[in-house]
């Protein structure tokens, strides 16, 4: 069984991404790790390059910025980006992390067995994985239907898919039309440590990227969010993520004066007919099979 790892990247050292530590994190279980780079004002390049491991392969691309936010499908450069990623993957398998996500060491013999367990099995074309979302420091993680808790992040690597948008995967059904993969649990977590990094490099990121996505600009302040949907992280981190991590005490806090938008009183009523009935809102892209 050969295993490929995947991502896509631009000025991830200026714009706050873990990226070094979410490579370092899947390489004992990837046979060849691929890197659709664009072009970058930062040391991105010369970070992957000190890592120094033959496996990482990186694919020098350009970023179509003409393409319009405000026609029918939004963030269509990061699918572009994430299917050149894919496009070049030799494995059976192909492990997709974006730049802010990491594996736990002691997730990996249990990544690997699924993957081992479902390679003959065609009905499987995904490894789906739950999700915990750090918010604001370490010790703290965002849990409503407003953060998905789970994703498809391996795909099989025999079968037609690609990327629309960076956060899912279709698979091609004919010439014409595409649905989501049939999916397994991996039996594993991503770590998602994109709302950690600071206050400052987050607004970066944001103006970086919300032509693609929007024309309408946004700035983040972290303590403007709905306490009640933010909870005590009592595990530990991913090894790789200890030097990277700030020091932190205690639950993060909510602004006291935080007025509820229509979308969080929302989530609020949802958070609770889960507590009640035992189901979750998130959308999924995938179809459960096994």
């Amino acid at each position: 069984m050969k295993v490929s790892g995947f991502t896509f990247l631009r000025n991830g050292q200026k714009l706050g991404y873990p990226f070094v530590e979410s490579i370092r994190s899947v390489l004992p279980i990837v046979d060849e790790f691929i890197v659709a780079l664009g072009p970058c004002e930062d040391d991105t390049e010369k970070l992957l390059r000190e890592i120094g491991d033959p496996k990482i392969r990186i694919l020098p691309t350009q970023w179509n910025e003409r393409i319009r936010s405000d026609y029918s499908l939004k963030g269509f450069v990061y699918g572009q980006q994430k299917s050149i990623a894919l496009f070049n993957c030799t494995g059976d398998w192909a492990f997709y992390l974006e730049g802010d996500e990491v594996v736990h060491e002691n997730d990996l013999p249990k990544i690997r067995s699924a993957m081992e367990k479902h390679l003959d099995d065609e009905e499987v074309e995904a490894l789906v994985f739950d999700y915990l979302h750090f918010y604001g420091n370490k010790n703290t993680y965002a849990w409503s239907p407003a953060w998905y808790r789970t994703a498809p992040r391996i795909l099989r690597n025999t079968i037609p898919a690609w990327a629309p948008k960076g956060l899912f995967f279709l698979v091609m059904a004919d010439h014409k039309r595409g649905r989501y993969p049939r999916a397994a649990h991996a039996g594993a977590t991503i770590y998602h440590y994109g709302w950690v990094r600071s206050e400052t490099q987050m607004n970066l990121k944001f103006r970086a990227v919300e032509r693609n996505w929007s024309n309408q600009p946004r700035t983040v302040h972290y303590e403007e969010v709905d306490a009640a949907v933010l909870r005590p992280f009592a595990g530990t981190h991913p090894r790789v993520m200890r030097d990277w991590l700030p020091a932190a005490e205690g639950l993060f806090q909510a602004s006291p004066e935080h007025r509820l938008a229509q979308r969080e009183k929302k989530h609020r009523v949802m958070l609770k007919l889960e507590r009640w009935f035992g189901f979750q809102f998130n959308k999924k892209h995938y179809r459960l099979v096994r």
